[in-house]
């Protein structure tokens, strides 16, 4: 299997789980009737902390340091605003049902998620291998 695709795959898996937290600590703090997008925010930043460490890991099985670290965290504030942006426009455009909450929570992740993996595959931990040295 490609290294291209072991990563994407990896990503899937962190993904999901990434997602998981994000989604628990949103439903969460919205049933205890905290501020839709106050709830999103710090459920995509839960999920944000166990993304680094995964993904630097697991996922790309990059080294650490703070430039790595600091690119990552640029990277997740870029999509922490696309993200609760595209949640809130879809919240918008419809009544707030339990259907379109999980819709906009959906289309947000979905959103952002791909943007963090070419952030994380082509910037953040790009290696050597990656660069075609």
């Amino acid at each position: 299997m490609s290294t291209l695709k072991i990563q994407a795959s990896r990503f899937l898996v962190a993904g999901f789980t990434t997602v998981a937290i994000d989604f628990t600590v949103y439903r969460l703090l919205v049933l205890l009737s905290t501020q839709l997008d106050i709830a999103k925010a710090l459920g995509f930043l839960a999920g944000t902390v166990f993304a680094y460490y995964a993904n630097r890991l697991w996922t790309f099985a990059a080294p650490g340091g703070s430039r790595r670290f600091l690119a990552f965290l640029l990277l997740y504030l870029t999509t922490l605003v696309i993200n609760t942006a595209a949640n809130a426009s879809v919240l918008a455009l419809f009544d707030r049902s339990e259907t379109v909450l999980i819709l906009a929570f959906l289309f947000a992740t979905a959103v952002s998620a791909t943007m963090n993996f070419l952030g994380m595959k082509w910037i953040v931990f790009r290696t050597r291998n990656d660069l075609g040295a």
